[in-house]
């Protein structure tokens, strides 16, 4: 990592992320993200956060690394927030890796809350094992995630094959 506070060439590359996520210029965000270490921890959150608003499964990859690779807690933490506002289910492996391994509470907090806001019925039971972990926060999101995905298979069983049943709750 290049350094945590803001210098003064940062701002030119804040100013850069500005304008790539007023074109959705995805592709500069997934070439930013690559080489996103280098940058101050603004610019990597920053970066993460604003693909929530424009980001499509095409970013997954890229969060996934994110997630599995940054340095700070709080960078991880917004990618599984991001990932989970997102979606998609090709990030499930990776937010359940995160939330039974990843060293920080706040990003296996996260990576449970995602799992609950994708939705898919295939992470109970890794949700059951996050039950347990060692800190109280975790272990309520994972429970939250774990009753609310329960709900979600009991309606999906009562409505029928035809009818989709969406999340409806951001955690």
């Amino acid at each position: 990592m290049k350094h945590l506070r803001m210098e003064k060439d940062d701002y030119d590359v804040l100013w850069k992320l500005e304008e790539a996520f007023e074109r959705k210029d995805l592709q500069f965000f997934k070439t930013f993200l690559e080489r996103s270490r280098d940058y101050p921890l603004l610019l990597r959150v920053h970066s993460v956060c604003m693909l929530e608003h424009i980001g499509n499964e095409e970013m997954v990859g890229p969060l996934c690394k994110i997630l599995k690779e940054d340095e700070s807690p709080l960078t991880r933490h917004e990618a599984a927030f991001t990932m989970g506002q997102l979606g998609y289910r090709s990030a499930v492996p990776a937010l359940v890796d995160a939330m039974l391994h990843d060293k920080s509470p706040i990003v296996r907090h996260e990576s449970a809350v995602a799992l609950s806001s994708i939705g898919d019925d295939e992470v109970v039971p890794q949700l059951k094992k996050a039950i347990e972990d060692e800190d109280e926060d975790v272990r309520n999101s994972a429970l939250i995630a774990f009753e609310y995905l329960t709900y979600l298979q009991k309606k999906r069983g009562s409505a029928g094959e035809n009818v989709e049943v969406k999340t409806k709750i951001r955690l």
